[in-house]
């Protein structure tokens, strides 16, 4: 009678759930499937493999013990993450910097289950943005929104593959914008969603009620690891822009305004008779750089970029960051208690950093940049930031974090005095290099 009994409760279940309402008082009942159908198949799972050569100390004793060849074994580290397919006909696929970032072997999974091997487009870690590409036939693309018209309130959904579970959907709200100042990330002005974003997320869409990506999914904000409703989102109109750039030159081109900045504590406010969340003080101005051309001076305090409230030094070093070249800014500032505006061009020249080969061949396999506005107090020169192991650069003897300070004698002060000494003199290059309270001299000669 029990099991007869079950039975008639089930067959209502069914019965009920087959009968449900499609329309509650004369409208549709909302569902967000319909969207989703024509989204998730833009939406890709990444599957990353990196292979790295380690030696055991007991390995390499026992070796040269017993005479036997000291090889290093492989170690093989995988990860996993999404992408959005953003162009079906040349393949292009965005994701995140951190998602590709040193991999050996990059594979796309496809919602219809079909598995591609990508290639390597440009990755800039600054934003965080890559672009990987695929050959494959009946891709399905996302089109691009424009982000700079999203509001805080805005209904969004976050589509990805969190802790490798597969394609899984959640949604939310934009619940703040313009998000800068988080420790540990670079260049920022993120999207800030609750919409459930966890590891694994990351490169996969952020969209908006119309099927259209508002943002690349980035971080999230969390003690434990998981999400607690706090996620941020790489705006799509940033996000075009990084990859246009990593498209056409493999790599983001920054420009730099040529000035240093630093925030203006309560003794300065009271000074210039300003509010001490007004604006930055100039302390620096390179000679030649958009600032100079500009006739900004020290003492100078700069209160908006563009039109865009800069109220520290941190943020305006990322809306600097963030500066394309061949491109125009403006300036708002304040001189002698008057407001002013002035309007300046970033060209090729104000470039804020360049890969070594550009400079020399020599050079290849390095990142170089102008010194951080921070340090320009003490030293001088231009930064090696990035340098690959193994390349002839490091067979020459340069590291990472090695300041530039003269070429052939002459002091430098900026990547612009490097190229030129570099362009203009017909000797082999003589680098000064100041390292650990140290000088050196290194001729780029192979």
């Amino acid at each position: 009678m029990k099991k007869l009994a079950l039975l008639f409760l089930l067959s209502c279940a069914v019965a009920a759930q087959a009968t449900l309402p499609a329309a509650v008082n004369g409208q549709p009942v909302p569902s967000l499937a319909p969207i989703l159908e024509r989204v998730t198949p833009a939406v890709v799972n990444i599957n990353t493999k990196s292979v790295q050569y380690v030696r055991s100390r007991n390995s390499d004793f026992y070796n040269w013990f017993y005479g036997l060849p000291n090889t290093p074994r492989e170690r093989v580290t995988q990860s996993l993450g999404s992408g959005v397919i953003v162009d079906a006909i040349q393949g292009y696929i965005l994701t995140n910097h951190h998602v590709v970032n040193d991999a050996d072997d990059i594979s796309v999974v496809l919602h219809d289950g079909r598995t591609f091997s990508a290639t390597l487009i440009g990755s800039d870690d600054g934003t965080d943005v890559a672009v990987i590409q695929i050959e494959a036939d009946n891709l399905t693309a996302l089109p691009l929104a424009d982000s700079e018209q999203l509001r805080v309130g805005d209904f969004v959904v976050a589509v990805g593959n969190p802790f490798g579970l597969g394609q899984t959907v959640t949604s939310g709200i934009v619940s703040a914008l313009g998000r800068t100042s988080l420790s540990g990330l670079g260049y920022q002005n993120f999207i800030q969603t609750d919409a459930s974003i966890n590891p694994g997320n990351s490169g996969g869409a952020l969209i908006d009620l119309n099927g259209s990506l508002v943002g690349i999914n980035t971080a999230i904000f969390s003690p434990s690891g998981g999400n607690v409703g706090i996620g941020f989102a790489i705006p799509s109109s940033l996000a075009q822009r990084m990859m246009r750039q990593l498209v056409e030159f493999g790599t983001v081109r920054r420009g730099s305004l040529g000035m240093g900045v630093q925030d203006i504590t309560e003794r300065l406010a009271r000074a210039f008779d300003v509010g001490q969340r007004q604006g930055v003080l100039v302390t620096s101005v390179d000679p030649e750089s958009p600032a100079d051309r500009a006739g900004l001076q020290v003492g100078d305090i700069i209160t908006r970029l563009n039109g865009d409230r800069i109220a520290s030094q941190k943020q305006f070093q990322n809306y600097e960051g963030l500066i394309e070249l061949d491109s125009q800014v403006t300036i708002d500032f304040l001189r002698n208690e008057r407001e002013r505006q002035v309007l300046t061009l970033i060209t090729e020249a104000d470039r804020n950093e360049l890969k070594g080969q550009e400079l020399h061949p020599l050079l290849k396999g390095t990142l170089l940049s102008n010194l951080p506005v921070q340090y320009r107090d003490r030293f001088q020169g231009v930064l090696l930031e990035e340098i690959e192991r193994g390349s002839v650069a490091w067979d020459l003897g340069l590291r990472a974090g090695d300041l530039i300070t003269a070429v052939n004698k002459a002091e430098i002060a900026s990547l612009k005095q490097l190229t030129q000494r570099i362009e203009q003199s017909s000797k082999t290059p003589l680098l000064n290099i100041y390292r650990n309270g140290r000088n050196y001299l290194l001729l780029l000669e192979d």
